[in-house]
């Protein structure tokens, strides 16, 4: 329904000394994730070293049951994904984890990120005669370890050997049969973080709001390249693989995390808000209301009015009974669709000059649907401001900005040609330099690319390849 953003995936995995019911944690787990992926959604649990799974399209409520949960249960380790696809199609086969069987034990995976090799490893391999089952490109990460994991003496070696091979974004977890491993790309460009349960286990999630909504205490971020091994011998941190540059996904804080994670020391909170009153700062404007677009917005609405000193109001009421699955075929029915996810509070906006903040504009549609929702409800004015720069260019990471056909700024040569085609009366970005000041005084260091055009890693020219294989899709729940 709505022209936005969307991140590949949420990825969540718990180590208990003791049996338990590791798959009902989980399961909370990836509640708290819900928001990093929608399609699908899977977990895996290791019970006296063997893994079983259930897996599905679509949300965690939808997917789980009390039936199904219970099949599954009992052990001592668990790992589990929420999905929404980038590389590879929304395909029960697509669906994580990845569970695979090889001579020296089993495994299980779940990924967050986007290879940029991935093609080039997909060939590798099914010259050899591998089999694929999916699109994606986590099962070239599995098999890479696999082919390691034949020559080394343990899988956490094998996964040091395939951080040499997989190039890219990614933040996974892994479990054989006695360890679950955690293990992030050298760059660092999605969150990973490490809790530690109430019963002295630990808990892996891409956020640390998941590691909250169990009941577990947050420890710390996983370090870029740092991969952590857990087993009955305890936690061990294996750093062959860190270095000093990091290239973290700056969206994290400006839209995909939930605002009460906190990413590498900073509360995503706090840099949304830091963002709306650099924005203040960039571009003020003579108004009487600030208002932001449901949810990513409120936070940096709330740090423009305080920087500009505009009164903060709201202005939206979100309607969040509303499914991914909602059909808005004809433009009228995509119309009344606007006004179903989102209703205005007249008394906020009428007769009023409104500030509107939103972290994005995509193709420029909803945008534009917002802005004439608040007109036909008597604005004055309405006045947008973005707490992104402009996207200009593809992301290679874990996002869907695929193609530059897809974004209005690449459409439209200037910011005034976009301002006319989604009917504010005026509109401006953050600019690259405010997108650097969110952190304050933190040493980060930020991906910027789908922004400068300038990536953190060179990018092969078969980067888009992996679209050429092609899946059918089942509506079957069960893998």
């Amino acid at each position: 329904m709505f022209n936005s953003i969307h991140e590949e995936c949420g990825v969540f995995g718990i180590y208990e000394k003791e049996k338990t019911k590791v798959a009902s944690t989980t399961y909370y787990g990836l509640y708290a994730l819900q928001h990093r992926g929608q399609e699908a959604c899977g977990i895996a649990v290791c019970n006296d070293g063997l893994i079983t799974q259930y897996r599905g399209l679509g949300l965690v409520n939808e997917v789980f049951n009390k039936e199904n949960i219970k099949k599954i249960n009992d052990g001592n380790m668990a790992i589990g994904h929420v999905r929404y696809s980038t590389t590879g199609g929304n395909n029960i086969n697509n669906v994580q984890p990845i569970v695979i069987q090889h001579n020296k034990g089993n495994l299980a995976l779940a990924h967050n990120g986007n290879l940029v090799n991935a093609t080039s490893l997909r060939k590798e391999f099914e010259s050899i005669g591998a089999i694929f089952h999916g699109t994606s490109d986590t099962e070239s990460i599995c098999y890479t370890i696999v082919r390691e994991r034949i020559k080394c003496g343990s899988i956490e070696e094998a996964i040091e050997k395939t951080m040499d091979v997989i190039k890219g974004a990614y933040s996974c977890v892994l479990m054989s049969a006695t360890k679950l491993i955690a293990f992030r790309d050298p760059n660092g460009f999605r969150p990973l973080c490490l809790g530690i349960t109430r019963t002295n286990g630990y808990v892996i999630a891409s956020e640390s709001c998941a590691i909250d909504a169990i009941g577990a205490t947050f420890i710390r971020d996983i370090l870029p390249g740092e991969i952590i091994v857990i087993s009955k011998d305890g936690l061990r941190s294996i750093t062959t693989h860190i270095r000093k540059k990091k290239s973290l996904c700056v969206f994290e804080y400006i839209y995909f995390a939930r605002p009460d994670s906190i990413i590498e020391g900073l509360s995503v909170h706090s840099a949304r808000q830091m963002a709306g009153k650099i924005l203040a700062k960039e571009a003020k404007v003579d108004a009487d209301v600030v208002i932001g677009v449901p949810d990513s917005g409120l936070d940096a609405a709330l740090g423009y009015s305080q920087e500009s000193g505009i009164p903060y109001g709201i202005g939206f009421i979100k309607n969040k009974y509303i499914g991914r699955s909602f059909i808005a075929p004809t433009q009228e029915e995509r119309e009344n669709a606007v006004r179903i996810k989102l209703n205005v509070i007249k008394e906020t906006i009428k007769d009023k000059r409104v500030v509107l903040i939103d972290d994005s504009i995509v193709r420029g549609t909803t945008s534009r649907r917002i802005i004439k929702l608040l007109r036909d409800t008597g604005a004055k004015e309405v006045h947008l401001r973005i707490t992104a720069p402009a996207f200009k260019f593809p992301c290679h990471f874990g996002t869907d900005i695929d193609s530059k056909d897809n974004l209005i700024a690449c459409k439209y040569e200037t910011t005034k040609e976009i301002c006319d085609f989604i009917g504010a009366d005026s509109l401006a970005y953050i600019s690259i330099d405010g997108l650097h000041k969110l952190a304050n005084d933190l040493d980060l260091t930020y991906c910027d690319g789908c922004f400068t055009g300038n990536y953190p890693i060179d990018i092969p020219d078969d980067i888009n390849d992996v679209s050429k294989f092609s899946m059918t899709l089942t509506k079957d729940k069960r893998a």
